[in-house]
């Protein structure tokens, strides 16, 4: 084992960590009403505990381990409670123990993103169950069809460091999770602009900084691959943003700050399944395109459908997903479209799909079940007053 790629890796652990808390923290809470600021705060806080619990008890067994006769759904019961693990074993070129963690960082973000499709109206009790069951049932298991040996992987889908398994798989559940919850109170015509953008800004930055250890670090080495992937996220990054705020001059006569931190993050999203396996050129591409398509994600695909998708989980990362997983057939250098293999194209679309469909019928069932045993959603008086208060009993002001 490499030491240097091994102090890589742990610093890019550190990295994603950071993507989370407090970089996707504080995005989305400066994007809320003052009165949600810390209940937004908390859910990506509780995010981090239960998917952290939870992947070591069984999580990270699932998605990594020998699934026997069902290896190509899913993994196995090898590593519950991480067994097995000692200094001494490896995956992937690494420390087992280094392996474990970076994934978890990864299944950490996925979940933190669902909540901002739900945020100002649902329970946290209800949220950090449903982050629970979800983990087990749907992330665990679309992580091992991709990277752990399943039969995306099989079927040569590409997925450098997470637009299936992460940005579909999350934009999606959010986007059921969202309908079945219901839209937040006076949705959409008494809503309130958002309470502190220079908290979205500098979650952005840190967000932004962070992907560089998502996505360099998903080489599992300090070589060539890594630093290809920073050079192809930073371009695909500053297109993104540039484009949304070419939209926005267009549409409305002013660029926003709000739209250029959500037009990084979508270019961050679309180059994400790329990053490492496409030249560096089409980044600029990518981010164009992840950008231009989450702007009519967030816009004119949100009104057609009429859901409350509080911070836009589903425009930013499932609609952005989705289009860097199919570009990604596009201009994957080894074996592309730009290379002749337009077959490539169709792996990547239906490959995406498959995780869309899994994680939305799934998400379903386990919102519905819950709702038979549980109040999922606060009351109209709880949310009129704001969740910070009547969930935790604190204020900002």
């Amino acid at each position: 084992m490499d030491s240097g790629s091994i102090a890589w890796i742990l610093t890019s652990t550190a990295l994603v960590l950071m993507m989370t808390l407090p970089g996707l923290a504080l995005f989305y809470a400066g994007m809320v009403r003052r009165s949600n600021v810390l209940s937004t705060m908390m859910q990506s806080l509780g995010a981090a505990a239960v998917v952290t619990v939870l992947w070591a008890l069984i999580g990270y067994s699932l998605a990594f381990s020998d699934g026997g006769p069902v290896q190509s759904f899913v993994g196995g019961f090898d590593r519950i409670g991480l067994a097995g693990l000692t200094p001494e074993t490896e995956s992937g070129g690494l420390p087992e123990n280094l392996f474990f963690m970076f994934q978890m960082t990864f299944a950490i973000i996925t979940v933190a993103i669902i909540a901002g499709a739900v945020v100002e109206r649902i329970r946290f009790s209800a949220f950090l169950i449903f982050a629970g069951i979800w983990l087990v049932l749907v992330y665990a298991p679309i992580c091992h069809w991709v990277w752990g040996g399943g039969f995306l992987a099989d079927a040569g889908v590409h997925d450098f460091a997470g637009g299936a398994v992460v940005h579909i798989n999350a934009g999606v559940a959010g986007l059921i999770l969202a309908k079945f919850v219901g839209p937040r109170k006076g949705y959409p015509q008494s809503m309130s602009p958002p309470d502190n953008l220079v908290l979205t800004v500098v979650g952005a930055g840190l967000l932004w900084v962070g992907w560089f250890g998502f996505n360099g670090g998903s080489a599992l080495a300090a070589d060539g691959v890594a630093a290809h992937a920073f050079v192809t996220t930073q371009i695909a990054a500053a297109s993104a943003v540039l484009v949304w705020m070419g939209i926005e001059w267009i549409t409305r006569g002013q660029a926003s700050v709000l739209g250029a931190a959500s037009g990084a993050i979508a270019g961050l999203v679309a180059i994400t399944p790329a990053a490492g396996l496409v030249p560096s050129w089409s980044a600029f591409i990518i981010g164009a395109g992840g950008a231009a398509a989450a702007y009519w994600g967030v816009t004119g695909l949100k009104r057609w459908g009429k859901w409350d998708d509080s911070l836009d989980a589903f425009g930013l990362h499932g609609v952005g997903g989705l289009v860097g997983a199919v570009l990604t057939g596009v201009f994957a250098a080894d074996n592309g479209l730009i290379t002749g293999n337009i077959l490539q194209v169709w792996t990547q679309t239906w490959g995406a799909l498959a995780a869309a469909l899994y994680s939305g019928v799934m998400t379903f069932v386990i919102v519905f079940a819950l709702s038979k045993v549980m109040k999922l959603r606060v009351t109209e008086e709880e949310e009129t007053q704001g969740l910070d208060t009547s969930l935790h009993g604190e204020s900002v002001n």
